[in-house]
């Protein structure tokens, strides 16, 4: 019965209707809680907020497990309401999974597949995590939450880049190079670094990111309308922390397209690894937000080229003089997939930046000139 509430059957092939998201929309589209209509799903975040702070605790536990796929998406519910929504997602979509595996009609590489995705999802639905986004769709969008969103003062938010998708949100193998693994490590990094600062960390791979290094990859399409999803995200928290974007590879992309839209409580916008954030220099982002670029010597995307011509590239290289951010040093980061390992200067920088302590960054050419203009107000 709830599989068919929420829009689920028992083995969804793309040829068989609607996909589960779009039956879940429908759905919503129609719906009341106590005679009072739901917010259309793509409501202004502060309406969807005004509408859940009037409900009760059960009306809205009822809209969580009637409508998970939608209220574990949409902007402006709880976050406590969301992390119950998406296990409820969850657990559906290892079912459906389980069944695929099982198919016959399908290939066994399918076959296989639909196998590891029940199994990422069971471990994404464990009663100790707060999955704060999770649409099965394709690959799949996913976004977790380290620390208590609800009573952080400052709040980091990792934006990952190519290949990230619902399989390799986070890995067995070389951890620190996937979402969870790169927010799991700079969360511990900003306890250690000030435990008495209420933190939190969200991994957030809650667009469609390019598969491997190609023409998506090269273009601005998925990042354009990745950070229509990044700036909705970052109004959405709740409270009035503060915000430090960390910006990966392709994720820098995401950040630079949605720099000008977010919201003045992103203070910080950190890039590593960049191939570009499609723009000339830090004036040409319009954000009052701190723009700070690293990359680490070893890392290839040095190679590519920062040009941006008929669409294809992303600009502009973040760490050059010319484009005008803050470089922090990332010694010892050593590959481009190494900001996060512990005892790298980036992830000390990035924990520095992330709970406030900039008078403590250490900057990539020995000088203060990354910590140049921040008022003592500023810094923690």
């Amino acid at each position: 019965m709830m599989l068919a509430t929420t829009g689920w059957t028992a083995v969804h092939r793309p040829e068989a209707g609607p996909a589960p998201r779009a039956a879940a929309l429908a759905a919503w589209a129609t719906a009341h809680v106590d005679g009072r209509a739901v917010p259309a799903a793509d409501a202004p975040v502060r309406t969807v907020a005004r509408f859940f702070s009037e409900l009760d605790g059960h009306q809205r536990a009822r809209l969580a497990v009637t409508y998970p796929l939608v209220v574990g998406n949409l902007d402006g519910v709880p976050a406590t309401t969301r992390y119950r929504a998406n296990r409820t997602s969850l657990q559906s979509a290892r079912l459906v999974e389980l069944a695929r595996a099982k198919d016959v009609a399908l290939t066994p590489a399918d076959r296989a597949t639909a196998l590891r995705r029940a199994h990422r999802f069971a471990s994404l639905a464990e009663a100790d995590r707060q999955i704060l986004v999770f649409d099965p769709t394709g690959g799949g969008l996913v976004a977790e939450v380290f620390g208590d969103l609800d009573t952080a003062r400052r709040v980091s938010v990792i934006v990952p880049g190519v290949d990230t998708d619902a399989l390799t949100f986070e890995r067995s193998s070389r951890r620190l190079t996937a979402p969870a693994g790169m927010a799991e490590s700079l969360y511990d990094a900003e306890r250690a670094a000030a435990p008495a600062e209420r933190t939190a960390v969200v991994a957030w791979a809650g667009y469609t990111a390019p598969t491997g290094v190609g023409v998506d990859a090269a273009t601005g399409r998925l990042a354009v309308q990745g950070a229509v999803r990044l700036a909705s995200m970052a109004a959405a928290l709740p409270g009035d922390a503060s915000v430090a974007l960390f910006c990966h590879s392709y994720g820098s992309v995401v950040c630079g397209v949605a720099a000008d839209r977010l919201p003045r409580r992103v203070t910080d916008l950190v890039v590593a690894g960049s191939p570009g954030m499609r723009a000339d220099n830090v004036a040409a982002l319009h954000t009052s937000a701190r723009v700070w670029a690293m990359r680490d010597e070893g890392d290839w995307i040095a190679d590519v080229p920062h040009l941006e011509l008929g669409g294809l590239g992303h600009g502009v290289d973040p760490v050059s003089r010319e484009f005008g951010a803050r470089l922090p040093a990332s010694t010892g980061a050593k590959s481009h997939t190494g900001y996060f390992e512990p005892g790298t200067a980036s992830l000390d920088n990035f924990a520095r930046i992330g709970t406030g302590a900039f008078s403590s960054v250490t900057c990539a050419d020995d000088t203060a000139d990354c910590r140049r203009e921040i008022s003592a107000d500023e810094d923690r």
